[in-house]
């Protein structure tokens, strides 16, 4: 894997962002082309409702198990490294801090991620700015 930025920190999973979608999307059209021009309407309707249905629960169930899980090593990660770094506990006042925040500030460096936690919660950084104000990113390899 190349050295991570804020460019090119967003990560595909090739099997079900490019196979299992896009099958389902085709099957999806054939189904739908079929309602409208043959005479089993019916039958071609609970289909498509069927790959419908298919394509949402994988892309929830996916996405809601995997990042429920990396939102919590996150946190975890998180108050280890400002514990380490200041010997002061971060759940004294991480609930200040909302969700997008805290995991853009997993990118930071250890030299800069004290800094960034105080200038967030005195400027209300959003992820996005945070993000921004990182010099040397510090890339997240092993996420979903």
């Amino acid at each position: 894997m190349k050295k991570q930025s804020f460019k090119n920190h967003i990560q595909y999973y090739t099997p079900h962002h490019f196979i299992y979608y896009p099958v389902v999307m085709t099957l999806l059209a054939f189904s739908l082309y079929f309602i409208f021009t043959s005479e089993d309407k019916l039958i071609w309707t609970f289909i498509s409702a069927v790959f419908i249905v298919l394509f949402f629960l994988a892309f929830m169930l996916r996405q809601h198990y995997a990042l429920t899980l990396q939102n919590r090593i996150v946190c975890l990660e998180l108050r280890y490294r400002y514990f380490s770094l200041t010997g002061k506990r971060m759940e004294n006042f991480e609930q200040r801090l909302k969700d997008d925040q805290l995991f853009a500030l997993r990118f930071a460096p250890d030299d800069e991620l004290v800094k960034l936690v105080e200038k967030t919660l005195y400027e209300n950084l959003s992820g996005t700015e945070i993000k921004k104000a990182i010099k040397n990113w510090k890339g997240d390899y092993n996420r979903v």
